[in-house]
């Protein structure tokens, strides 16, 4: 089976002005979160669509759910974690509880806060984890890259050719990701910041699939009026 974890558990404390987590903030005349669960139900690879959110949204999550995506069995509103990875643990611990793993079981993992992912890269995505066992959405770094490990003073000026600015879907063989994850040391897991880290750290090739600019992630306020105005480009 191949499944889709929506990943809601964040505050958003970075969006400032409001006690709503970002992705329950409004886009257009819809919630950031329903734009982006729908990308996942209308495709028809995905099985089962799990959205992970803080506790005390659970059911306001199920709310608009049946609000703009009524009748749908094949989306689930789960409890999120504390932090990321114990987000997609939950995820993956909900997967092999209710439906097992097998040798062939994908799970395409993606921010909530990204509404304007594509049909294309969650295709590529799927195609990928297939056949590689990783993979992470990217575009190449467009601005110079400076290195600073102080704050102060630079240290570097790496070639930009090789960087890249990292998006989501990452996606997965869950039965790769769920052993790579168990043969973490308690200081490899304190110093995650996202599941492809996981195979970095393990040397596990992680495949490149190519994103778009306009994959935004909503984090400030000025990410919000900027998703608008592609909403409203998208619409004309």
């Amino acid at each position: 089976m191949i499944f889709a974890a929506i990943l809601a558990g964040g505050i958003g404390s970075r969006m400032g002005g409001t006690d709503t987590p970002k992705q329950f903030l409004t886009l257009g005349n819809r919630p950031v979160i329903i734009h982006t669960i729908e990308k996942f139900v209308i495709n028809e690879n995905i099985d089962k669509t799990i959205v992970l959110t803080p506790k005390n949204f659970i059911n306001h999550t199920n709310h608009l759910i049946n609000e703009f995506i009524p009748d749908n069995e094949d989306v689930i509103v789960i409890e999120g974690g504390e932090t990321r990875n114990d987000t997609l643990m939950n995820s993956i611990n909900y997967i092999n509880e209710n439906f097992g793993i097998d040798e062939d079981s994908i799970i395409v993992t993606h921010d909530s806060v990204r509404p304007f992912v594509t049909h294309r890269i969650i295709e590529d995505n799927i195609q990928a984890a297939k056949k590689y066992g990783a993979c992470d959405t990217v575009i190449p770094a467009t601005d110079t890259i400076v290195e600073s490990v102080n704050g102060q003073t630079i240290e570097s000026i790496p070639v930009r050719d090789y960087y890249y600015q990292g998006q989501t879907p990452q996606s997965f063989n869950i039965k790769k990701l769920f052993n790579l994850i168990n043969s973490l040391t308690e200081e490899e897991t304190n110093i995650l910041t996202d599941a492809c880290k996981i195979f970095t750290l393990k040397d596990e090739h992680v495949h490149l699939v190519s994103g778009e600019v306009t994959n935004i992630k909503i984090t400030y306020p000025y990410d919000l009026k900027l998703a608008n105005t592609i909403l409203e480009d998208k619409h004309d």
